[in-house]
């Protein structure tokens, strides 16, 4: 069952999404060839807790750690380590916090130095596919519709869609219904109303969709090792139209 949410939770929420596009932007100023991904984790979790808030991953389903830190060819769910994270590399960081019992959950993918020109477009196709599909959040439309928006896209450059994880509704619940593919078909799925809230979330590879699960149990790699990337919003529908809950300002600003 999809629960819509009040004016009133839509605002605690994007507290809470605020709270982490603010962490994200603060861990950017660690992000360099030579980082400790475990560190970063760390440095995450102090913020958030000093904002009057919990890390909302941290022991959510028995996961270790604050944050998802995915390098490279991880796709998702990657648990920080102690390995400096190298020149030429990505890393996906997804970040939840829970505050005023309500969730935020959103993610960025970064670069480290000097990287690929072929992995950076792969980044800029992944985040305007987002952007793209956030536009069809709208009442008279269809969850199918943000789907095949996003899949569209971004298969017409050529990358693998991942099938195995997708967005969801968002709240006192980190993962609520409805589920938000980066895949599908025009005029399916729930009919958008107001009062959705949800984590829009494509993860798109470089290469083929197909993904499997490292064995710490945790970390999701592409099939063929290729890089993969991943960007995540929070999105409400207000007044039939879709109104960001999260921002990458905190992250872009010069």
């Amino acid at each position: 069952m999809i629960v819509y949410k009040s004016s009133e939770q839509i605002e605690l929420i994007r507290e809470s999404a605020l709270l982490v596009s603010k962490t994200l932007g603060e861990l950017k100023k660690y992000i360099f060839p030579g980082a400790i991904p475990i560190e970063l984790d760390k440095i995450a979790e102090t913020f958030i807790r000093d904002h009057g808030a919990e890390p909302g991953f941290l022991g959510m389903y028995d996961f270790p750690n604050s944050l998802c830190i995915s390098i490279n060819e991880e796709v998702v769910h990657g648990i920080p380590k102690n390995k400096p994270l190298k020149n030429g590399d990505i890393v996906s960081i997804d970040c939840g916090v829970l505050k005023n019992n309500y969730y935020g959950d959103h993610a960025y993918t970064f670069t480290v130095g000097d990287v690929d020109e072929q992995i950076i477009k792969l980044l800029e196709v992944t985040k305007e596919s987002l952007y793209r599909g956030i536009k069809k959040l709208e009442v008279g439309n269809r969850i199918g519709d943000v789907s095949s928006e996003i899949q569209n896209f971004t298969e017409s450059h050529g990358y693998g869609v991942v099938r195995e994880l997708v967005g969801h509704g968002l709240g006192k619940s980190l993962h609520e219904e409805p589920d938000i593919p980066n895949f599908g078909i025009k005029n399916t799925g729930p009919k958008i109303q107001n009062g959705l809230v949800v984590a829009i979330e494509p993860m798109i590879n470089l290469g083929v969709k197909d993904v499997e699960q490292s064995n710490d149990g945790w970390t999701v790699v592409t099939k063929d090792k290729k890089p993969s990337a991943h960007f995540e919003h929070n999105v409400a529908v207000i007044k039939g139209k879709p109104e960001l809950l999260s921002t990458f300002d905190f992250i872009e600003k010069d």
